[in-house]
């Protein structure tokens, strides 16, 4: 499936969208550290729950539990929080 990086995260990937493969949000993750070390660490905090600064939409919607399926034509976008004040 396609994936977005967000810029901040392009330094991992050094592109703006990766192909990728998992039946689960979780299973992306772990398929994209592999194959970038240390990005998994900037979107998934320790309880292996999403960071608050950053959303996973897929297919136009936001999803915030890594157990969401995935299907192979999926398109997943990484987003960084915007926040101002």
């Amino acid at each position: 499936m396609k994936v977005l990086i967000p810029g901040a995260l392009r330094s991992y990937t050094q592109a703006s969208q990766v192909e990728a493969a998992g039946d689960t949000l979780d299973a992306l993750f772990d398929h994209l550290e592999r194959r970038y070390p240390g990005l998994r660490f900037r979107v998934v905090d320790g309880r292996n729950l999403l960071r608050p600064n950053m959303r996973v939409v897929v297919d136009g919607i936001g999803v915030r539990e890594l157990q969401h399926a995935l299907q192979p034509d999926d398109f997943v976008a990484i987003v960084l929080a915007l926040s101002g004040g």
